[in-house]
């Protein structure tokens, strides 16, 4: 029976219409497996040495299980963002005399083999193993290696109860945020001592059974809750939901655009695949703590335009890029309307201005790190409001991929195409290159006029850029609309 399954997935995958238009897209996508393998690998192989010669008087293994807290809550966020449950088309199977238990079995093992889980092993994996090598305890380090693993399930599981409930989100992220302000300003070591527990099971690994019992429960739990749907009943059973009808009114100040950024916001609010991006801007916001509090970057000044653009812009690349895509659903009728197109477009802008202002605003704290740091993100807000939204709506318009609302935003590449891949071009490594350049030559106070400068010169000219980005929109109408109509 399980062959039976595994085959079925083989031919659903390998037959969809999507693995066909997107072959292109699906290399690229084993390119980057095969990048973060190769990465995972290096670090787990050299990992040790590495701690060992960068911390002579300290054990890397107490190290490493120093940070692993942090490692555990942060791939719990990640996967509760980026992980779906795997699933069959188990409607047609249903009707056959196959077991149900069966069915949901099958689902849960496979999602034990996902991208996610397989790919943390070729740090814990490797690592284990150059520590036997030197010397450790054989039995305490499978003791630790056993734990790892089950965690890494564990954490599988635990995220399909948990990944509808924003609650529990929010929860992860001020465990981790609140955990690394702790260990930051020295309130308590609680790395040191969550990193004592995993010490324990390197000298006692008998205690592994604890989360072999914690997997099981958790095993358990997700069988009951997917066993209790999996009905033909409930399947084909139409679901009817009333509408949240959201007071939206204060964007009437907005005269003629507020009907259309009423819709957008709608969107954003009642679909899957928008809600799910929304998370990408607390992400975006945060970026900057990877960066900054690292002496390397710190010296490397153009890294400060990469994260203010990105920090400032996260809502503006992830919205703006699949404009008009996101209206595909039922742009024909909306294409019928009697409106301008002029000012459906110029909603847009003003959304993605709002975010950017918005972000720059909670951003400040950034000072923290250094003034240069606010100035570079300043004039990189600047740089996002003049250029980037209109480079993003100018590259709407070779957008011709239909994008389903329903769908998360995890690791969906429906409506990618390759503007989105080359849109970044400008985006990004035109204002890096540019703010190096200058600073290089000239100064660094130059280098962020030239940038802020750039931002300007698009706002002087924002109406006939408009003017031109509106004409190619029209120019292209017919050409969407057809495109649109397709089926992925």
């Amino acid at each position: 029976m399980i062959s039976h399954f595994l085959k079925l997935e083989w031919k659903q995958y390998f037959r969809s219409a999507n693995w066909q238009k997107s072959v292109f897209l699906n290399i690229l996508l084993v390119l980057f497996a095969l990048y973060f393998t190769a990465s995972f690998l290096i670090i787990g192989i050299g990992g040790f040495y590495i701690l060992e010669e960068q911390f002579p008087d300290k054990d890397p293994l107490i190290l490493v299980n120093s940070f692993l807290l942090f490692a555990i809550v942060g791939d719990l966020i990640f996967r509760y963002i980026m992980q779906k449950l795997p699933v069959m088309n188990i409607k047609p199977l249903l009707t056959l005399n196959i077991p149900r238990n069966k069915i949901v079995h099958f689902i849960l093992v496979k999602s034990s083999f996902s991208f996610f889980n397989i790919m943390s092993l070729f740090f814990y994996i490797p690592f284990s193993v150059v520590l036997i090598k030197e010397g450790y305890e054989v039995t305490g380090v499978l003791g630790w290696l056993a734990t790892m693993i089950l965690l890494i399930q564990s954490a599988n599981f635990l995220n399909f109860l948990i990944n509808k409930n924003n609650i529990a989100l929010g929860g992860l992220v001020t465990l981790l945020i609140g955990g690394f302000l702790v260990q930051q300003y020295e309130v308590f070591n609680l790395a040191g001592f969550v990193g004592e527990g995993f010490d324990f099971i390197c000298q006692n690994p008998i205690t592994a059974i604890a989360f072999l019992v914690l997997l099981i429960v958790l095993y358990v739990l997700n069988y009951k809750q997917l066993r209790n749907e999996v009905y033909l009943d409930a399947l084909i059973s139409e679901k009817t939901k009333e509408a949240n009808a959201s007071d939206l009114s204060f964007a009437d100040k907005l005269g003629d655009l507020a009907p259309f950024i009423k819709n957008d916001l709608r969107l954003m609010w009642r679909n899957k695949r928008t809600k799910s991006s929304t998370w990408m801007i607390l992400m975006g916001l945060l970026y900057g703590l990877f960066f900054y509090p690292q002496p390397m970057y710190r010296e490397m000044q153009f890294m400060y335009v990469f994260v203010g653009i990105f920090s400032t812009g996260t809502f503006l690349i992830n919205f703006g890029q699949f404009i008009p895509a996101w209206d595909s659903g039922y742009y024909k009728m909306f294409m019928s309307q009697n409106f301008k197109y002029h000012r459906y477009l110029e909603s847009k802008f003003t959304i993605m201005t709002i975010s950017v202002v918005a972000l720059f605003v909670l951003g400040i704290p950034y000072i923290y790190f250094g003034w240069k740091v606010l100035l570079v993100h300043f004039a990189a807000m600047i740089y996002n409001v003049g250029v980037n939204t209109h480079v993003i709506l100018y590259g709407g318009t070779f957008n011709r991929k239909k994008i389903n609302l329903d769908e998360k935003a995890a690791f969906n590449l429906q409506g990618t195409g390759a503007v989105q891949w080359l849109i970044g071009l400008p985006l990004m490594l035109l204002p890096m290159g540019l703010f190096a350049l200058i600073d290089w030559l000239v100064s660094f106070e130059i280098a962020v006029v030239g940038i802020a400068g750039l931002g300007f010169i698009g706002i002087a000219f924002h109406q006939k850029l408009m003017a031109f980005i509106t004409k190619k929109y029209i120019t292209n109408k017919y050409v969407m609309i057809h495109a649109f109509n397709q089926e992925n």
